[in-house]
């Protein structure tokens, strides 16, 4: 019998203003090399794919941004919530439209293998719903972007999960994946619509 994946929920607080800084100018700096290099790409083939959460809450994917890279060694799923301060209305539009110019505050990072967009959901919550290599790797992320995220987002909203040993193309081939591991529900994806192609 297999023993049950554990899943890793991480909130604040995060890493201080100076460690915060030096790692997301590190990511910056990688992820211009990443663009020059034109390993940086923003695929067609999942937006629009409406992911359903256990806590009753949906959101649907409107932008997906990859890196070329080998097949993780470690993979790992990563989904990240946050609920921005004072955003409410037309003020989401803006915000999808501005967060392409945040794609260097994450790009970069070592591991970072691929990130879907959703946008807000009944609550005023965002998600990001990423693939990673290495989950410690995606909880040194979180650790630093968690202290940029609490400067434009409500602070106690900003949290994350990981889901160490899978993929996220075949959790959202399979949601049910997600369950079992003892996450908080608005991390556990229960539905997607319509079903990605195999």
């Amino acid at each position: 019998m297999t023993a049950p994946r554990t899943a890793q929920t991480i909130a604040r607080p995060f890493l201080g203003t100076g460690p915060a800084v030096r790692a997301v100018a590190g990511s910056v700096s990688s992820t211009a090399a990443l663009l020059a290099e034109r390993r940086l790409h923003q695929p067609t083939g999942r937006r629009g794919l409406r992911l359903g959460f256990a806590d009753g809450t949906g959101s649907r994917v409107y932008r997906e941004t990859a890196v070329d890279v080998e097949d993780p060694r470690e993979p790992a799923v990563l989904v990240v919530v946050f609920r921005l301060r004072a955003v409410r209305g037309r003020g989401h539009a803006l915000f999808r439209w501005e967060s392409e110019l945040n794609t260097s505050l994450f790009a970069g990072f070592p591991g970072f293998v691929s990130k879907l967009w959703l946008a807000h959901d009944d609550r005023d919550r965002y998600r990001g719903v990423y693939e990673w290599d290495g989950p410690e790797r995606a909880r040194d992320y979180v650790r630093a972007l968690g202290w940029v995220l609490s400067l434009v987002s409500e602070p106690a909203s900003v949290q994350a999960v990981v889901f160490p040993g899978l993929h996220r193309d075949e959790v959202l081939q399979e949601p049910d994946l997600l369950a079992d591991h003892g996450a908080p529900a608005w991390s556990v994806l229960t539905a997607v619509d319509p079903p990605p192609a195999p």
